[in-house]
């Protein structure tokens, strides 16, 4: 089967806020995407599960050719969206979420669970899913547009942000990595690399101040 040719102009997918399916149709780039049902015989015979080339396939068919602005942190995240073939790793069955953009001493990936995150020294989930990874580059490209400052916070100082007045913006579905909703103010706190490698020098944190209520939500 051929690969399909797709507009170059992307449709966000459902499920996602008003703000990311602006910033992917806006934002965005679709670009050729494989179709990797072409290798389903042969990763069975490698002995991948069927079960697990149909969940690559369904991001395929869902996430892949996306090509989205850069991330603040991981090097921008990867260069365009796309699922790897499983391979079985000691965290389960997992694939990869698209090529790096830069070399890297990780992967991404989605993990069993079908978590987003990195595959570093360890398997490090950073976002409950590739939507939570989605909304946190949408919002973090609103907050940098909206906010009057933006304070990078790294190592040992992160730990001392006093997020008690801040909420968890949910949407993100932050696991390793979070973002936090405050009066005037967004802080997205990354931590992946920091457990992933175990470096607690790369815990990093972005604060973005003097935000209204358009700043704050955007969507």
């Amino acid at each position: 089967m051929a690969d399909q040719p797709v507009s170059s102009v992307p449709v966000a997918p459902d499920g996602l806020s008003s703000r990311a399916r602006w910033f992917i149709e806006t934002q965005g780039v679709r670009v050729h995407r494989r179709d990797i049902r072409r290798h389903r015989d042969a990763w069975l015979q490698r002995g991948v599960p069927a079960a697990e080339i149909e969940r690559a396939t369904a991001f395929q068919d869902r996430w892949g050719g996306l090509a989205l602005p850069p991330a603040p942190f991981y090097e921008g995240g990867p260069r365009v969206l796309g699922a790897g073939r499983p391979e079985e790793t000691p965290a389960g069955w997992s694939f990869g979420a698209g090529d790096c953009r830069v070399s890297m001493a990780y992967g991404f990936m989605i993990g069993p669970e079908g978590a987003f995150g990195i595959d570093a020294d360890r398997w490090t989930p950073l976002h409950a899913g590739i939507e939570g990874w989605v909304e946190s580059l949408a919002l973090a490209g609103h907050a940098r547009r909206w906010a009057t400052t933006v304070t990078r916070v790294t190592g040992r100082a992160v730990e001392a942000l006093d997020l008690g007045a801040f909420e968890p913006v949910p949407e993100v579905q932050g696991v390793t990595d979070s973002w936090w909703r405050g009066e005037d103010s967004l802080i997205a706190v990354y931590r992946g690399e920091a457990v992933g490698l175990d470096a607690p020098r790369c815990l990093e944190a972005l604060v973005y101040g003097g935000l209204d209520e358009w700043g704050l939500h955007g969507g």
